[in-house]
């Protein structure tokens, strides 16, 4: 009785330990799989972001335009550039058909993804006439593609020369503030 109880104690354990090594095996090929998909997904929309890029650095208005989403937003370096995609594409219209576009080259990106695999958000740092920009955004994936949803540009400023453009821009940005500041409730 007491090697049939000891046998099946062993036995028991084996499934058990089997069991819970199988499951482990199932999250750790489900994770491996989520991390194929999101690595597979992080080149498309690398490449995505870079033709974007060219587009616009080759003015092509059409071409660029159509990295975006019906309803994309963006958002410029100066405070009062928040655009829909119709309105941008009015502002920038001159720029492309006088072929006085931008020229943009992520030399640092980082792409997450959310839960479901059909929305990212990404941050890079851009080499630009602007000298180092910031581009970040949010895309998603519309019939099979990635689109940008929201981008946002920033310049940045070293740590170093901050108190120095806080006094070169505090008058007009203060107005900005003034104005904005009396619309909120």
């Amino acid at each position: 009785m007491r090697i049939v109880t000891n046998s099946f104690m062993v036995a028991v354990s084996v499934l058990l330990l089997w069991g819970c090594c199988a499951q482990n095996h199932s999250i750790s090929s489900k994770s491996q799989a989520d991390t194929s998909v999101n690595a597979a997904n992080r080149v498309l929309i690398g490449a995505m972001l870079d033709s974007f890029n060219v587009a616009a650095a080759r003015a092509d208005y059409a071409r660029y335009f159509d990295f975006y989403t019906a309803d994309a937003i963006f958002i410029g370096t100066d405070a009062t550039e928040h655009w829909n995609k119709a309105n941008f594409m009015v502002w920038a219209k001159p720029f492309f058909d006088k072929k006085r576009t931008w020229n943009f080259r992520s030399i640092q990106r980082h792409i997450y993804f959310g839960k479901g695999g059909d929305i990212a958000w990404f941050d890079e740092l851009l080499s630009t006439q602007m000298k180092i920009c910031r581009g970040s955004g949010v895309v998603v994936k519309q019939n099979n593609e990635w689109k940008v949803q929201q981008y946002v540009l920033s310049m940045t400023i070293p740590n170093s020369q901050t108190k120095q453009i806080i006094k070169f821009k505090a008058a007009e940005e203060d107005s900005i503030i003034t104005r904005l500041s009396g619309n909120r409730k």
